[in-house]
């Protein structure tokens, strides 16, 4: 089993370009239904039938795992035989019709302007590391990219006379994203008179935002980095890599953004990713209405 497995991952990485955190989600989540189905006597790949998926996905729930988890896993189960099936490797698909948990739909996570402005203030600039934090932390806001693209910059992505950064999204998807006076300062700042001295010579100079080794900054490192500045601005909110991401977007459409345009600052395949963002508050609602409507 562990073998097709391989030959799997293999494809979604040659063939379908998945990123290496996609193929992470997959290859885990998979090894765990493999060693499940192992334990319970299965040699073969073909042997799996139906109620033994159906035993699998009620032995995660047990375990207490959310609706979000269920569901990824049965996606990432149904993709994995529906490829066994497209190979000729098995001949029925035991996954077919199989339907993923209904999930509970939560608003993204979104502070408020006075609330991320005091995140963005609370790195200290006196140090190597807190002015990357703040450069970092400004960026991130300025532009609204995902923290994998900002963890993956080199210094070659930055333009700092025209404020563009060049990122790589999801499917190798190239944009250019203008960023603004203050993350331009913070960046300024930080390549001047910060960047050298977490330098390291063991390591390829490329990369745009270093941890204390010298290496380049992880997603994991980020996180790390954004609560412990959370923490110390005394923001209660839960905080994710995500957060920041999800509040220029509800930032921008609620100061009257163009919504395409904030698709493509983004770079939301479907526009139904940015429309969750446009939740506005009905005061904001009613001044835009008094404002645009010819009879109001």
């Amino acid at each position: 089993m562990k073998a097709h497995l391989n030959q799997y991952i293999q494809y979604l990485r040659l063939e379908r370009g998945l990123s290496a955190n996609t193929l992470s989600s997959y290859e885990r989540d998979l090894n765990q239904f493999i060693s499940y189905v192992q334990e319970l006597g299965l040699i073969e790949i073909a042997d799996v039938q139906r109620h033994h998926i159906s035993r699998y996905m009620l032995h995660l729930k047990e375990q207490g795992r959310k609706a979000a988890t269920l569901s990824r896993h049965i996606v990432s189960v149904r993709a994995f035989f529906h490829y066994l099936i497209t190979e000729g490797i098995i001949v029925n698909n035991p996954s077919i019709y199989m339907e993923a948990p209904k999930q509970e739909k939560k608003p993204p996570s979104i502070l408020s302007v006075d609330v991320t402005s005091a995140l963005l203030e609370t790195p200290n600039s006196a140090s190597a590391a807190g002015k990357r934090d703040r450069a970092m932390l400004e960026l991130i806001y300025a532009t609204g990219i995902r923290v994998t693209e900002l963890v993956s910059l080199n210094l070659e992505h930055i333009n700092m006379q025209l404020r563009f950064v060049q990122c790589i999204g999801t499917n190798q998807k190239e944009r250019l994203v203008p960023f603004g006076r203050l993350a331009a300062e913070a960046l300024t700042d930080y390549l001047q008179s910060g960047r050298d001295e977490l330098t390291s010579l063991r390591e390829s100079q490329s990369a745009l935002f270093l941890n204390h080794l010298g290496t380049r900054l992880t997603r994991q490192g980020f996180w790390k980095t954004i609560k412990k500045h959370a923490k110390e601005a005394g923001i209660a909110e839960e905080i994710t890599p995500h957060t920041l991401r999800h509040s220029v977007a509800a930032h921008l459409l609620d100061n009257g953004a163009d919504i395409r345009a904030v698709q493509e600052l983004l770079g939301h395949a479907d526009i139904s990713t940015t429309l969750k963002y446009t939740q506005v508050p009905k005061t904001r609602m009613k001044e835009t209405y008094n404002r645009a409507h010819p009879r109001a």
